[in-house]
């Protein structure tokens, strides 16, 4: 990555000095474990990765930047002159997919990227137990976090699960893997496992769907209308016996 520069000198400045200026830059280059463009460094959970960014062809010290996506890493006095080492540790979920950017601090077009793809065993979660009335609609979220992301499957109680059409509905994104059923009946009841495979293993999650019985519904109207009635009735005792307790 050659960068060049184009300055303006006062009148009757030594050429030795132009020369030198002029070609501080020329062929100027950084390269990050031994890769001198933008690459991919695949890894799994656990063990620490190290990063070493490395000036070439320059004629004069040049001070390293490191970036973690937009934020600057803060580097050790001595690690920061014309070579810069970093380290990942441990690795984990979190940096999968993250940017590590080293750049040259007066110019920091000049840099190399690297891109982590941190490869895990699929790692599932959601709430284990839902109750739903009958004849209302239920959907049970496993939630998969994997890299790479296998394939996905639900079974009930240890069997294939048959959908049925307009009933159950499948949904899948990067790290969820929903089951849908609509008008929810007794023969639902039952254990839901949630299956991801990859090339780790496979991993699986149960999820305990109880149908209730579904509850009567009182109308509002008519349960306000039951107070005011017998709010009425107790007030017109009161008013049409008051001289019976004022007596007593």
């Amino acid at each position: 990555m050659a960068q060049r520069c184009s300055l303006t000198v006062p009148y009757g400045a030594p050429i030795l000095a132009i020369s030198f200026l002029a070609c501080v830059a020329t062929g100027l280059e950084l390269s990050v474990n031994n890769q001198a463009a933008d690459f991919t460094l695949t890894t799994e959970l656990g063990p620490p990765i190290s990063l070493s960014c490395l000036v070439h062809n320059s004629n004069q010290d040049e001070e390293l930047l490191w970036y973690r996506g937009d934020g600057q890493v803060n580097l050790k006095e001595g690690n920061k002159v014309n070579i810069s080492n970093i380290c990942i540790s441990p690795v984990n979920e979190s940096d999968n997919g993250v940017t590590f950017s080293c750049q040259l601090a007066r110019d920091k077009s000049v840099q190399v990227s690297v891109i982590l793809d941190v490869q895990f065993p699929p790692q599932l979660s959601g709430e284990e137990t839902l109750y739903v009335e009958e004849d209302k609609d239920v959907t049970l979220t496993c939630n998969s976090k994997s890299n790479p992301q296998g394939p996905a499957t639900w079974y009930k109680d240890n069997q294939n699960l048959t959908l049925q059409q307009n009933r159950h509905e499948l949904h899948r994104t990067s790290e969820v893997f929903q089951l849908s059923i609509k008008n929810v009946q007794k023969s639902d009841n039952g254990t839901y496992t949630c299956v991801v495979e990859s090339r780790f293993g496979t991993r699986t999650k149960d999820f305990h769907l109880i149908v209730e019985d579904e509850k009567p519904v009182f109308p509002k109207e008519a349960v306000i209308a039951a107070v005011v009635v017998v709010t009425l009735i107790v007030f017109f005792g009161v008013v049409a016996r008051r001289d019976t307790f004022f007596k007593v």
